[in-house]
């Protein structure tokens, strides 16, 4: 199993930027949150990736089938 390591990830402030440009002049601030926490997870996942804390289809597989059993 890897181990989750949970650590505060930033955004840079121009990305935030970039982010409110994208969106019309009226939003919803839960979009803007929702938006906000997507971004986070992908930086997450992206990390995750480089530090190679991944499974493969097998190794998922095999974790699945321990939570069904």
């Amino acid at each position: 199993m890897i181990d989750c390591i949970l650590m505060p990830l930033t955004i840079p402030k121009t990305r935030i930027l970039e982010l409110l440009r994208e969106f019309p002049d009226d939003v919803e601030v839960e979009e803007v949150i929702y938006r906000l926490y997507l971004l986070e997870k992908i930086a997450a996942a992206e990390e995750d990736i480089a530090a190679g804390r991944t499974l493969s289809a097998q190794e998922a597989g095999d974790e699945i089938a321990k939570w069904r059993s």
